[in-house]
């Protein structure tokens, strides 16, 4: 009982202070909250607790929904073609070169799916303080793109990673295969029903609403969405990424729905999974040989891969600034680390590569951050854009 209320009471610390350290050090809250959960394991004010795990989990699920409401499915089909095309050439340029660096140094084949993972999660950062330039505005679209392409591999990875090549395998492709044609053939009935009767919409969620009904159906929906993906033995991640995709597309009359989910979310249920990311990493180890001049050749090559896959957009964004595509794209920090835990607790990777991503996912957060702020400092990147605008 004394270590449960030990960890409540670090917990409400940790997500109480850590905005205000963001503010002060003028870096990412979830930085600072990885950090801080790896000192509170170091000075044993956390400890292993099944509550807290089951918390985290669920804390990473619905971190996942929140990266479904950045999808909308009705502007992704309005995106210009040659924007897409280029989008769909980016993602199979990343995971070439992840390819060949992973062949290259001998490196596990699960190197060829981290290195290439992309999450526009932290490109809302940018895009709050930058603004809503052209340069953020591609961003934004091809890393739509590249997130579908990373839940996927996520999935994939997941299950041969769970069954190896088996027929177990190629039954859980086959039921994600059914499971995509089904949601496309819901997703085609729902939006005529709601162009016949677009009243539906307004009942499920009225945009003036005392009782809260919104999240109550948002919730119904994630839920729903897990459950399906547990009885299917799908990658549950990507069902809840199906939820928030749903909602978004959909019930978008409600524009103050993703800012009252996301408020929601990283209140308090998001920062506790980051803060058991930090509690999973042992502080001693960065004192283990290799460890940091590991993590920093795995961010320079995911920093590579991207900047070089961004010459692709050298028409759209000009020569002085077609690499902000790229370095807005290096900072996949929640799904690199759910690969990553994923992998080592199927024993794909050992502890040190794992620790290894995991302080990657936060240097490369740090460095790119203040990367991108030098850019746009030095050559004026920002006001070029707006002025372009």
């Amino acid at each position: 009982m004394g270590d449960e209320i030990l960890i409540i009471i670090s917990l409400s610390v940790i997500i109480f202070t850590s905005p205000l350290l963001s503010k002060a050090l003028k870096i990412p809250t979830i930085p600072i909250e990885i950090i801080m959960g790896s000192l509170a394991v170091y000075f044993s004010y956390i400890h292993e607790n099944t509550i807290f795990e089951l918390v985290a989990e669920l804390g990473f699920l619905y971190l996942m929904f929140l990266a479904g409401l950045e999808v909308d499915l009705r502007k992704l089909m309005h995106v210009p073609s040659a924007i897409l095309k280029k989008a769909l050439i980016y993602n199979v340029i990343l995971f070439s070169l992840s390819g060949a660096i992973t062949f290259y140094f001998k490196l596990g084949n699960i190197f060829i799916v981290t290195l290439p993972l992309i999450s526009i999660g932290l490109l809302a950062a940018l895009k709050k303080e930058y603004g809503n330039t052209e340069w953020i505005k591609i961003s934004i679209i091809v890393g739509l793109i590249g997130e579908i392409v990373s839940i996927i591999a996520l999935t994939t990875v997941s299950a041969i990673l769970e069954f190896g090549i088996t027929w177990q395998f190629y039954k859980t492709m086959l039921l994600f295969s059914g499971f995509m044609i089904l949601m496309a053939i819901i997703y085609k009935l729902f939006n005529n029903l709601v162009w016949w009767y677009p009243e539906i919409k307004t009942y499920l969620m009225p945009t003036q609403d005392h009782q809260e009904q919104d999240i109550r159906v948002s919730m119904a929906i994630f839920f729903v969405m897990i459950a399906v993906m547990i009885y299917l033995q799908l990658e549950v991640a990507f069902g809840a990424f199906i939820a928030g995709t749903f909602i978004t597309t959909f019930f978008e009359h409600n524009k103050s729905l993703p800012h009252k989910l996301e408020h929601f979310g990283f209140g308090w249920l998001v920062p506790i999974f980051f803060i058991y990311v930090g509690s999973s990493f042992e502080l001693e180890e960065l004192f283990q040989d290799g460890l940091i001049s590991t993590a920093l050749l795995i961010v320079l090559a995911m920093i590579i891969i991207r900047v070089v896959a961004s010459l692709l957009f050298i028409k759209e964004m000009g020569l002085n600034r077609f690499f902000m595509l790229g370095l807005s794209h290096a900072m996949p920090l929640t799904l690199l680390i759910a690969v990553t835990t994923l992998a080592y607790h199927n024993h794909a990777i050992d502890q040190f590569y794992y620790y290894a991503f995991i302080l990657a996912s936060i240097l490369e957060v740090l460095l790119v951050m203040i990367f991108i702020r030098f850019l746009v400092s030095v050559f004026k990147i920002k006001d070029d854009v707006v002025a372009a605008d």
